[in-house]
């Protein structure tokens, strides 16, 4: 088959790989355009755009550079835009996308799915609608969520999207008859800088699940602390908002008790033990307080 390939991320590369693999010509990847990803001024691509250039694939920035009647098909993976109404009408597209839709439909479906605390998630295989992954399910496949950091479930389910990708290509009786969406919808809205940080308010649950996103950050003492790792501390005595150190831990008060900080950074400094952190902070375990 012969198909337009749209992606972005890592989480996508897997997809693209899968259809070269399996025989499709890719007559064309589109990728978002190059950008900065460190404090140099050099600009790198995409990690789709590494990937076709790679394999020898022709890559552009432009969805008018899609020639309708050369593809037959688009496959559309973590492209980053949505995709016009009219170049939907002239190429039918496919869509990986990383939830057990209806349920956590929009951009960050993998990181709402850890908040949530939903036990299960998954891929979906879909056709393209010009609304907001409103399209018919052509294949599902799910994995547990546990207690999996969102890069280490974004890495699983890409490799689980891609072979949904795979075998709805596969089989005519798939491609052909999707099904429409059922259940209840929710929607997964972007992450902002306060996503990822730990409040006293939040119950240990909440706060392990924020953990799990990576970047996980709190104030300490009016300080930014990057939260690295933590664990559930049991029924340690600590009060919300205050930081102890208690039985060779670190330990932040909760709403309904304690976490415990195994591994942290302050800013400006390197990653770190919470114990080495302690050390060196020299503060009170009777009246530090965080935020």
């Amino acid at each position: 088959m012969r198909i337009a390939f749209l992606g972005t991320p890592d989480a996508a590369v897997p997809s693209l790989r899968a259809l070269v693999r399996t025989g499709h010509e890719i007559v064309i990847v589109i990728t978002r355009p190059d950008r900065r990803r460190g404090r140099g001024p050099e600009l790198s691509p995409s990690p789709v755009k590494a990937a076709a250039t790679e394999m020898g694939i022709p890559v552009a920035h432009r969805l008018r550079d899609i020639d309708p009647s050369s593809v037959d098909l688009g496959v559309v993976v973590a492209y980053g835009a949505m995709i016009p109404v009219a170049l939907l009408e002239q190429v039918p597209m496919l869509n990986v996308h990383f939830s057990l839709l209806p349920r956590w439909r929009g951009a960050a479906p993998v990181e709402r799915a850890i908040l949530a605390g939903d036990p299960v998630t998954g891929v979906s295989v879909m056709s393209l609608e010009p609304e907001l992954d409103t399209g018919p399910v052509h294949l599902q496949r799910q994995v547990e969520v546990g207690d999996k950091t969102a890069e280490e479930l974004m890495t699983e389910l890409a490799m689980l999207g891609a072979n949904a990708l795979v075998e709805v290509l596969a089989s005519p009786e798939l491609l052909e008859h999707p099904r429409p969406q059922v259940g209840e919808v929710t929607y997964a809205e972007k992450l902002n800088k306060e996503t990822y940080r730990l409040r006293p308010s939040m119950t240990r649950a909440e706060s392990l699940r924020t953990a799990q996103l990576g970047r996980a950050f709190a104030m300490v003492e009016g300080r930014r602390i990057r939260i690295d790792h933590v664990e559930d501390a049991g029924q340690a005595d600590v009060d919300p908002g205050a930081v102890a150190w208690i039985d060779g831990r670190v330990l932040l008060g909760c709403a309904d008790g304690p976490v415990a900080v195994t591994e942290l950074q302050p800013e400006g400094a390197r990653p770190m033990s919470a114990a080495a952190w302690w050390a060196g902070a020299r503060l009170d375990s009777m009246c530090a307080r965080w935020s």
